[in-house]
């Protein structure tokens, strides 16, 4: 037997990712996003409300996207809970930021997969904005690394379950992309 909710709306997995910028005086800032996800090969979309990292958006037009990991949850729920406004809220969660090899935006060291990104637009979307921003590099932490690919299990993303409010581990392999299908042809 099934069950209505109505209008609402879950897909899943939506990734956790932090939103790195930084300010006019050159302070970095983190802000955690659950409403994002890749648009093509190069390019991603989030959904933003309002806030510091919009301001600082619209300013510098470059920012970095780090992917919260089942190590960083404190530090990345954190990053969602509390604004930048007037401190520098990524010392204080005891993290480090260095300015990216690509772009002016902060690169947060404990984060051991980040893309560095340009704006290629930011249009008002009710009380917020819809962001499209074009990846112009990748950078992983070694330790990540499997024959010299990203492996997602050992970066333990985490994803922001939206029925449930809870953040949960992704990981586990489970089927070849684009071969496990052909046990059915």
């Amino acid at each position: 037997m099934r069950k209505d909710f109505g209008k609402k709306t879950i897909i899943t997995p939506l990734p956790v990712v932090i939103i790195g910028t930084y300010d006019e005086n050159g302070v970095p800032n983190a802000m955690n996003a659950a409403w994002a996800g890749q648009v093509d090969a190069h390019q991603i979309m989030i959904s933003l409300a309002k806030h510091k990292t919009t301001d600082n958006l619209l300013l510098k037009k470059e920012f970095t996207v780090a992917f919260a990991t089942k190590k960083t949850v404190v530090e990345s729920d954190y990053f969602g809970i509390e604004s930048g406004k007037g401190f520098d809220k990524v010392a204080k969660a005891g993290f480090h930021a260095v300015k990216g090899s690509f772009t002016d935006a902060p690169v947060i060291e404990e984060y051991p997969l980040v893309l560095e990104c340009r704006v290629v637009s930011m249009e008002p979307d009710g009380d917020g904005y819809l962001l499209i921003g074009e990846t112009v590099n990748l950078s992983a932490d070694e330790s990540i690394l499997t024959d010299g690919a990203v492996d997602i299990g050992k970066l333990e993303p985490i994803m922001y379950d939206s029925s449930m409010h809870k953040y949960r581990v992704i990981g586990e392999i489970v089927g070849d992309a684009f071969k496990s299908g052909f046990a059915l042809k």
